[in-house]
């Protein structure tokens, strides 16, 4: 139940979330809420979101169902709200468990040395996004049950 003040609750609506990468299908099911990073902050979907599409960061995806929030790593992509659910469509998408935390450590040294060298600012800005990649796989890893 949702708190709205002087004494009134609401009930938590559901709506249907799918999020999919170009692997599989990562999560389908109805949920209460999703939080995720846009490019200019974070965002939270509630049932009944008015419909947008929006590019999606590099972020650690939450996902409350039955009052309790899941946490994995999504890196970038989109999102379409819709009346009838939420469509996150992303580059990857990880749970804790799946993570390969020494791997991520590994592409986190090598962008780091890389951006140490001189690049073109296309190369640059490709480096960043990798690091940011492994920093935020890093982070979610340690979520791990």
């Amino acid at each position: 139940m949702l708190f709205l003040g002087r004494g009134d609750y609401l009930l938590a609506k559901l709506f249907n979330l799918q999020v999919l990468t170009p692997e599989r299908e990562f999560f389908s099911g109805d949920v209460e809420a999703v939080w995720l990073n846009l490019p200019d902050g974070s965002f939270t979907i509630l049932a009944n979101h008015m419909p947008l599409v929006a590019p999606v960061a590099i972020c650690d995806l939450k996902i409350k169902q039955n009052d309790e929030w899941r946490v994995a790593f999504a890196s970038e992509g989109f999102v379409e709200v819709r009346r009838d659910g939420v469509l996150l469509f992303l580059q990857t998408c990880e749970w804790p468990d799946e993570i390969d935390a020494r791997r991520a450590e590994d592409a986190k040294l090598r962008a780091e040395e890389q951006l140490r060298q001189k690049r073109s600012i296309a190369e640059n800005n490709e480096l960043r996004i990798e690091l940011a990649r492994a920093m935020e796989r890093l982070r979610v890893s340690r979520l791990r049950k």
